[in-house]
């Protein structure tokens, strides 16, 4: 095993039958949790998706990687979803009972938690969807506002299109297709929209919520983004994603140190190097951050200690407060003179929560 990468691994044996051949073992699965990289690379964030952008909040790139090719994006899918199935007036304190049909739409995906039968509000119901990624939420709400799932798919699509997003096209609803596509730079935008929406936006920031189904106990989900968060990490939105042809995907607004931002990570190997992206972001950005000047002494302007720290400021006033040492090729300017970055060796931090098992199929 490489030194810094972390595995999980499941093989199942089978004991030798009695008078013939032992039958052949089951393959070893294995599931890459993290690439662990150093922090930063030539200066800029060490990014591992090979579809990426950071975004600051006017919109300037402060790093990009394919950010306008086209990828699959699994269960970011549902951020459009749920976009559509609001835009159509859903009955948030409206009842609705998961089917057979519900369950054989997202056949093939994670475990849900939604049995058949089971009834809840599709206020819940959102909510199952984005912070839980619940792929029997969705065909669920669309049957709320009478649509079929081919229906509520091409309404996807026309609704990325609305928002101008030309590289945005749904061929499910749930994101179980490898034809479900869109760009980091365009899944931003789809975030963006759901954060602004007055319904979904507080939805996709809270962290947990407990979902009440009808005579039954309480499902209590946990955002599928929560290891993103960190001291210096506040998550505004976002969503996780997850198929064998997407790979791990996160697309994220956050405040770092108060300063709001948005990253798209697309096509990530290893469930948890989503997260290690972010940390790296968070981290590469602390590390520029402009020093601020001293404060004067409350002593007063008369006092000798006083007098000495004005005539300090007065006399470096015009100076640059950081070292003006040359940014490297391709880096933006937006937040201020460079700072030499983070040691290229150290490990970014590790995301809070404990890895899972990875799905076979679709998972958040």
């Amino acid at each position: 095993m490489p030194v810094g990468q972390a595995r999980a691994a499941r093989s199942v044996a089978h004991a030798p039958g009695r008078g013939r051949a032992s039958p052949r073992p089951a393959a070893k699965k294995t599931v890459l949790l993290e690439r662990r990289v150093p922090t930063t690379k030539a200066g800029l964030p060490n990014i591992q998706a090979r579809g990426a952008i950071v975004l600051d909040e006017g919109g300037n790139e402060l790093y990009a990687r394919n950010p306008d090719q086209e990828r699959p994006i699994a269960s970011i899918s549902k951020l459009a979803a749920t976009l559509t199935v609001v835009g159509r007036g859903l009955e948030l304190d409206g009842l609705t009972t998961i089917t057979k049909a519900d369950v054989e739409v997202a056949r093939g995906g994670a475990r849900s938690r939604l049995l058949e039968g089971m009834t809840l509000s599709n206020r819940d119901l959102l909510h199952a969807a984005l912070m839980g990624s619940d792929n029997r939420a969705i065909p669920a709400l669309g049957r709320a506002v009478k649509l079929s799932p081919p229906q509520l798919a091409a309404a996807m699509t026309a609704k990325a299109a609305e928002l101008g997003l030309k590289h945005t096209r749904f061929h499910d609803p749930t994101g179980l297709s490898v034809q479900n596509v869109s760009t980091p730079r365009e899944t931003v935008a789809l975030l963006q929209a759901v954060i602004k929406n007055p319904i979904l936006g507080p939805i996709t920031e809270r962290v947990q919520y407990d979902a009440h189904p009808v005579g039954r106990p309480p499902i209590r989900y946990t955002n599928t983004y929560r290891p993103a968060i960190r001291a210096h990490v506040q998550v505004v939105g976002g969503k996780t994603g997850y198929n064998d042809d997407a790979r791990y995907c996160l697309v994220i607004a956050t405040k770092i140190d108060g300063r709001l931002c948005y990253m798209s990570f697309l096509s990530n190997e290893g469930k948890l190097t989503r997260f290690g992206d972010v940390a790296r972001v968070a981290d590469w950005m602390v590390a520029r951050k402009p020093r601020t000047p001293a404060a004067v002494s409350d002593e007063g302007p008369s006092s000798p200690a006083s007098s000495k720290m004005l005539a300090t400021t007065a006399s470096t006033a015009a100076a640059p407060m950081l070292e003006e040492t040359p940014a490297p090729a391709g880096m933006p300017a937006e937040l201020g003179p460079w700072v030499p970055p983070l040691e290229e060796s150290a490990p970014a931090t590790a995301p809070l929560l404990p890895p899972a098992p990875a799905p076979s199929q679709s998972a958040p």
